[in-house]
C-alpha cells in the first residue's frame, strides 16, 4: 500500500510485457534501424493482395448501385454512378497500401 504510483505502473507493464510474451502477441524483434515489412517479402502475395482490393471494391460497388436500382426502379443509372466510385475507392486502398510509412517521431523521446 505504500508503494508510489511509478512503481505500480513500471510493475504493471513488466507483467503485461511478461504476458503478451507467453502468449505470442509481441511481434518478433527487429534488426536495429530495419521496419518490418507490413506486405510480406513474397512477390506473390502482394499482387494477389493488390489485386484482390481492387477487385472487391469494384464488385461492392457494382452490387450497391445494382441493388440501389432494384430497390427504387430506376434504369441502371446507379450502378453507372457506382462503378467509378468503386473504382476510386480500390485504387486508393491500393495507395494506402503501397504508400510509405511516415516515421514516428514519438519514439526520439524528445518532449
Amino acid at each position: 500500500m505504500t508503494k508510489d504510483a511509478g512503481g505500480e505502473k513500471h510493475s504493471f507493464e513488466e507483467r503485461l510485457k511478461s504476458a503478451r510474451g507467453k502468449q505470442g502477441m509481441d511481434p518478433p524483434p527487429t534488426a536495429k534501424g530495419k521496419e518490418p515489412d507490413v506486405l510480406g517479402s513474397n512477390p506473390l502475395g502482394v499482387g494477389l493482395r493488390v489485386g484482390l482490393e481492387l477487385v472487391s471494391a469494384f464488385l461492392v460497388a457494382v452490387a450497391i448501385g445494382y441493388g440501389l436500382d432494384k430497390l427504387f426502379g430506376t434504369t441502371p443509372i446507379l450502378m453507372v454512378l457506382f462503378i467509378p466510385l468503386g473504382g476510386a475507392a480500390g485504387v486508393f486502398n491500393v495507395y494506402r497500401l503501397m504508400a510509405p510509412k511516415p516515421k514516428d517521431e514519438s519514439k526520439t523521446g524528445d518532449v
